[in-house]
């Protein structure tokens, strides 16, 4: 796993180089979070000051490497990010958000990784670091929370990182690729407990993709008949919207042939026009 950097952002790269120590460029690194040598990283800076940018770039490419090893994994451990943490937030503070926020080759920062991985407690070390961007997007146009939407947490305690990390971050974010939001995704593929927490952390049930496309329609089509009572029950759920083609939510339901679905519709439909 790569990390990318951007020639835009050498100048604040440079900055932060003259506070990593040069030991990160050994053949050989410790399986330790850090060296002791490392651990004043400010003599190492006025040591190195003579050292060229391209010999720091490199160090901080090194060091970012680690970092995605040690906490991007599936089986990374809880115990070691926290040390990686803490020693940045000690010795060079300016460098954790940028850490923190650093994505690879595919868009992806170690809290994407995480959250897909259902690391709740590597997930909830990143939040409490109070400077993680919960709002960036991947190559695909993923959020944290839009994959998170997709994922099935396992008893109360991983609910309610889920749940504190939709409330950090922008529920209703539109994907960069589909204008879909975590709502769409998760109405999708039929999670029905993730429906649930959206809407209760205030998913907008009426926000159409670039296909006009809502959370409705797509349980419509899918003939999910339980996630569309879930998502009727909010007043402001509109059937009247219509996608791209002239259709609603009902004509989906019908043309799909999901007679439970096109039930509940007109159901609601009906009760709503009285």
């Amino acid at each position: 796993m790569l990390t990318k950097i951007c020639p835009q952002r050498d100048m604040q790269y440079k900055c932060l180089l003259n506070r990593v120590c040069s030991t990160t460029l050994g053949t050989e690194v410790s399986a330790e979070p850090f060296t002791p040598e490392c651990t004043d990283t400010k003599q190492s800076c006025i040591r190195n000051r003579s050292y060229s940018y391209i010999f720091q770039r490199k160090a901080l490419v090194v060091l970012f490497q680690h970092w995605f090893s040690a906490a991007a994994e599936e089986a990374s451990e809880p115990s070691r990010v926290a040390a990686y943490l803490k020693h940045i937030k000690k010795e060079t503070p300016s460098l954790l958000a940028f850490l923190v926020n650093l994505a690879d080759d595919n868009g992806n920062t170690v809290l994407h990784y995480s959250v897909s991985h259902c690391n709740y407690s590597i997930v909830t070390l990143i939040l409490d670091t109070g400077v993680s961007d919960v709002n960036i997007q991947n190559n695909s146009g993923y959020t944290a929370v839009m994959l998170a939407s997709l994922t099935a947490p396992d008893g109360p305690g991983g609910m309610e990182v889920v749940r504190k990390l939709m409330e950090q971050g922008d529920i209703n974010i539109r994907s960069s690729k589909t204008g879909q939001t975590a709502l769409h995704l998760a109405v999708r593929h039929g999670r029905v407990v993730m429906v649930r927490l959206l809407l209760s952390c205030g998913a907008d049930a009426n926000i159409q993709d670039s296909q006009g496309t809502t959370a409705l329609m797509f349980a419509s089509e899918r003939g999910h008949t339980h996630i569309a009572r879930l998502l009727l029950e909010r007043s402001q759920c509109d059937l009247a919207l219509t996608d791209k083609r002239g259709q609603t939510a009902l004509s989906i339901a019908m043309q799909g042939s999901h007679a439970d679905t096109a039930a509940l519709l007109q159901a609601h439909a009906k009760a709503r026009a009285l």
